[in-house]
């Protein structure tokens, strides 16, 4: 204790807490960037494998099989893979690019599947009654579907997030400066471990604790009438 406490002024000196607000801005950066993209992706990757038709069952199998395999596979050996094979491809790439990929395809096969059920919770006599009024698939699915969908769709993947923050310390392996890698770095400068990782964990708290908030303004916000009545009675009760 006497030693934490010698190196606290130290530790808070303006140079390590510009480390630390820049690593973890990269950490969020990170995560951000995969998740939207990997997101965005994902609906891509719903719509193909939704796709009717005998026609389309091996897209159907291939979409089927990403989100399998890649839901099975550790996180840091998605990293790895996709560190060699960026590194063969183009050696100059930076760390950062290849962390947000990894980031993205995991990110891709996580929320496909809330995707998915999201869009499948809506009522197929809707979607068949815009068939009659001869909507297209992606009209139907841009107008029917989907607006219905997002309170079933918006908060899980808010959630997912979350909980992805936590995962980038594992990009740490492979040399990127985010928020563990320069934790690590003031460890071995000599400062305790409790007080540098004390730290870090506090600003892992500090950057998901506003997103899970989010999480939970949004399924109060989006909550259908009905649903909000429930919610409320739950409480009270």
């Amino acid at each position: 204790m006497e030693r934490i406490l010698e190196q606290i002024p130290r530790f808070f000196s303006g140079p390590n807490m510009i480390l630390l607000l820049e690593s973890a801005g990269l950490t969020l950066a990170m995560t951000l960037m995969g998740c939207l993209i990997g997101f965005g992706l994902a609906f891509v990757l719903v719509y193909l494998r939704q796709t009717p038709g005998l026609w389309a069952m091996p897209l159907r199998l291939i979409c089927i099989l990403y989100v399998e395999v890649f839901r099975r596979i550790p996180f840091i050996v998605v990293v790895y893979l996709v560190l060699f094979f960026i590194q063969t491809v183009t050696p100059n790439a930076s760390l950062f690019t290849i962390a947000v990929i990894a980031i993205c395809l995991y990110a891709v096969a996580y929320t496909a599947d809330i995707i998915r059920g999201g869009l499948e919770s809506v009522p197929q006599a809707q979607v068949e009654a815009a068939q009659a009024m001869n909507l297209s698939r992606l009209q139907t699915n841009l107008r029917i579907v989907l607006p219905q969908a997002w309170p079933v769709i918006v908060p899980p993947a808010i959630a997912f997030a979350v909980s992805f923050i936590k995962d980038t310390a594992l990009v740490s392996q492979v040399g990127v400066f985010e928020l563990t890698f320069r934790g690590k770095e003031l460890n071995n400068q000599g400062y305790s471990g409790i007080l540098v990782f004390g730290t870090i964990a506090l600003c892992y708290f500090l950057m998901s604790f506003p997103l899970s908030m989010l999480g939970q303004y949004l399924e109060k916000r989006l909550a259908t009438p009905r649903g909000q009545r429930r919610s409320r009675k739950i409480w009270f009760t």
